[in-house]
């Protein structure tokens, strides 16, 4: 019944900005925390950013600081992931995340790629 779905992944020059949105079905949005996470090929799958449900506390990893930003849209059951001056090392899948708690298993999206080249 839960689905994640991932948009807004595409090819983007080095430098540029890409906006990725998750809508979910099937739960209740606003109970849940929602988290990015990115795998690149060869390499572990890794927390970008994360964005609690009810207080929206914000969580990013040290190499996206200040040029991600995450939002949530509860009213939409979609939470966003603001991309600016992309890298090269920023190419991966992007998935999103469903959790009710940090201690529990979620829900996972099919991911939407993004490469960064030029």
């Amino acid at each position: 019944q839960v689905q994640l779905v991932e948009s807004g992944g595409g090819l983007v020059q080095p430098g540029g900005s890409l906006r990725l949105s998750c809508a979910a079905s099937g739960l209740t949005f606003s109970s849940y925390g929602m988290s990015w996470y990115r795998q690149a090929p060869g390499k572990e799958r890794e927390l970008v950013a994360r964005i609690s449900s009810i207080t929206t506390w914000i969580t990013y990893t040290d190499s996206v600081k200040g040029r991600f930003t995450i939002s949530r849209d509860n009213a939409k059951n979609t939470v966003y992931l603001q991309m600016n001056s992309l890298k090269p090392e920023d190419t991966a899948v992007y998935y999103c995340y469903a959790y009710a708690n940090l201690g529990s298993s979620g829900y996972w999206g099919q991911g939407t790629q993004v490469t960064v080249s030029s």
